[in-house]
């Protein structure tokens, strides 16, 4: 069997811009281990000839293909991280060939989203697909998915592996910074306040700091001294926004001018470089991030609403900031305590995203063999 997974190439690609480049790479990966599976190629839909200087396009087991190169190439086709042309798609379907939409952002706030704010937007159409793979985060819209486009949707283990996180390890540690949490007794006076960190993009209601804000400053409002400084990423877009101010300015760790607003950066290069502490992050029915599993690698306390992650890092629920800010207060307090168990609950999610893990490789393979099942000499080893 024959595989490609489209990819988008931009200039000046950053492969920190957007985590759907990460998960495609880690699939072709994955699925290079399958042995029925003799090739996985990149079908790039962009402007480029490459993913940017980050990606050793050999260490997964692929190389790049525009789509006119790769019609003889391919014998299944993932849609995924770039939206393929119509016209091909269909010429392939014609010939026999097999397509899914591996669906990894959260499929109603992109329906939603794009029907609500904006005047126009990219729709997948009916009957493009053979099936459709979703990612476990979002298995509550099996339902809306199987009525849109009116065949079988299949949920497939969440991946994920350090390559990309540990490169950015190692250059900024060329640079005399260090990535991993330290205790504060060997970094900072006890006595001096936390430095935190919200990573959320703020694009969309289901990944915004907002509610990480309150819970940062249900802390400060209780013992002011507890937050040093507060640096809140991706809001550079927002913060002449009126509502973003009034809420701001509303907040005590705001008014003791302990918080910045910054604009995008990396994990490991950001976190390194201010000596940040703890992360606290919040989501709306999207409990899987890399970020999330970014700070367990780095062993950074992680305060959190994932149910996914509850075993791990500081959970609290849904949109209980008290609790939150709780969590906040017990990770001050305990972590340098309790580091080994920390690492030990955040090595078992590792584990289990691992593209070696063999249950992982086992759904997929079994996935490919479903879908091929009416052609045999496809699932030969």
């Amino acid at each position: 069997m024959r595989i490609g997974i489209s990819t988008l190439s931009t200039a000046e690609q950053n492969i920190w811009s957007a985590g759907i480049t990460q998960n495609a790479l880690f699939l072709a990966k994955l699925l290079r281990s399958i042995p029925f599976v003799c090739d996985v190629v990149l079908l790039d839909v962009g402007s480029e000839d490459n993913l940017g200087p980050q990606v050793n396009l050999g260490w997964f087991g692929t190389r790049m293909l525009k789509l006119p190169d790769a019609a003889d190439q391919v014998d299944v086709i993932i849609e995924m991280a770039g939206a393929i042309d119509t016209q091909w798609l269909d010429l392939q379907r014609a010939r026999g060939k097999k397509v899914v939409w591996h669906c990894v952002g959260q499929p109603y706030a992109g329906l939603v989203e794009g029907t609500l704010f904006r005047e126009t937007g990219f729709f997948l159409r009916t009957e493009r697909h053979d099936a459709i793979w979703l990612l476990p985060k979002d298995e509550v819209f099996i339902p809306m998915l199987r009525t849109l486009h009116r065949c079988e949707v299949e949920v497939v283990p969440y991946i994920w592996d350090p390559i990309f996180l540990q490169q950015r390890i190692d250059e900024v540690g060329k640079l005399g910074l260090h990535f991993g949490y330290r205790s504060r007794a060997e970094v900072a006076d006890s006595s001096v306040g936390w430095n935190l960190a919200i990573f959320e993009p703020n694009i969309s209601p289901i990944k915004s700091g907002l509610i990480s804000m309150l819970v940062v400053d249900a802390v400060c409002r209780k013992e002011p001294d507890a937050v040093q400084q507060l640096q809140v990423l991706n809001t550079l877009h927002l913060v002449d926004h009126p509502t973003l101010l009034f809420l701001a300015n509303s907040l005590d760790v705001v008014r003791q001018h302990k918080t910045i607003f910054t604009g995008r950066h990396d994990i490991a290069g950001f976190v390194s470089h201010h000596r940040v502490d703890a992360i606290v992050a919040h989501q709306w029915q999207n409990d899987q991030n890399y970020a999330y599993l970014d700070a367990l690698y780095g062993g950074y306390p992680l305060i959190h609403n994932s149910p996914w992650l509850k075993h791990a890092g500081y959970y609290y629920p849904d949109f209980e900031i008290q609790q939150g800010a709780a969590q906040l207060r017990n990770a001050m307090t305990s972590h340098d305590e309790n580091l080994d168990g920390y690492a030990e609950r955040s090595a078992h999610y590792l584990e289990s995203v691992a593209l070696t893990c063999e249950p992982n490789v086992m759904v997929y393979a079994e996935l490919l063999r479903n879908l091929c099942a009416d052609k045999p000499e496809w699932l030969e080893s």
